[in-house]
């Protein structure tokens, strides 16, 4: 320890003490690749909340809650000499020099480019850039599919979102959103159809493709399908907690009183929510750079 704060080699040292079988912590000692997993996800949800919710007291912890996750992977490969942090800190930064040949022109760390001003390299020469690096790497790997490296641990909406648009990359898009809001009608349709036939299972079919024609309208407003839905999340909430809220002041609670009753507050909730300061994502964009 260095004077009266930790550096990252102690905490090194912190996950391999835990992951003694001697003097290590019973817990530790009985995870494994798989049973991290679900924690990794959910760090990775709270960082984003604490984002959102501009709780930046808190960011350090959830930020470090969410290193802890790459560390204990890099414990177990460690364990079963695989590789170790050094390896994966070496590799990221291989990674991102080779990826920003516009910052890094000879391919290495300590290279500058003095040429061209930064604020001369337009995003979309980025954006192009990186998506021809990418496609690179998959070549390297001897990917079979544009599709091969979207995760499929990803929530639903935002791999349908990266599938959707990795797809776009070689030409398989609507020409213009309007393709996209006829897609949508069409789908609704068959939803409408099937429901109308009694063909649940078919019917369930039918609204995933909704809600995937749905991303791709995000997409063609260069929003992010998962931000768009949180936001409204978070206005439903606060509407319907303004409606519960309310009824409870009246001694009543949401399944005492009729649909109308509720509706009406609910538009009064809308009305007050306008000039509420609702939680909502910040700068709703898809990333222009993509997935680094």
């Amino acid at each position: 320890m260095s004077g009266n704060r930790y550096r990252l080699d102690d905490l090194l040292t912190l996950m391999s003490v835990l992951r003694d079988e001697q003097q290590g912590c019973p817990w530790d000692v009985k995870q494994n690749w798989d049973s991290i997993v679900p924690h990794t996800l959910e760090e990775a949800y709270e960082v984003a909340d604490a984002i959102e919710r501009r709780a930046f007291d808190e960011l350090p912890g959830e930020l470090g809650d969410l290193l802890f996750q790459v560390v204990y992977y890099s414990q177990f490969a460690s364990e079963e000499a695989r590789f170790d942090f050094h390896d994966v800190v070496h590799d990221v930064t291989v990674k991102m020099v080779r990826r920003h040949p516009h910052v890094f022109p000879d391919g290495i760390l300590s290279s500058r480019r003095m040429d061209t001003p930064a604020a001369e390299v337009t995003t979309s020469r980025v954006k192009h850039r990186w998506e021809s690096l990418k496609a690179e790497e998959r070549a390297q790997r001897e990917a079979t599919s544009v599709l091969d490296d979207v995760p499929r641990t990803l929530p639903a909406l935002s791999r349908a979102a990266k599938l959707s648009k990795r797809a776009a990359t070689v030409g398989f898009d609507w020409p213009d959103s309007q393709g996209v809001f006829d897609k949508i009608r069409e789908e609704l349709a068959e939803v409408e159809e099937a429901m109308a036939a009694g063909h649940h299972d078919q019917a369930c079919e039918e609204v995933g493709d909704l809600l995937f024609a749905v991303v791709n309208l995000s997409r063609t407003l260069k929003a992010d399908p998962e931000r768009c839905l949180r936001d409204t999340n978070a206005k439903f909430e606060y509407r319907f907690r303004y409606l519960e809220s309310v009824l409870q002041a009246e001694g009543l609670q949401p399944g005492e009183v009729s649909l109308e009753r509720m509706e009406r507050h609910w538009q009064a909730a809308k009305r007050q929510s306008s000039n509420t300061d609702i939680p909502r994502t910040q700068d709703n964009v898809t990333q222009e750079e993509g997935t680094k």
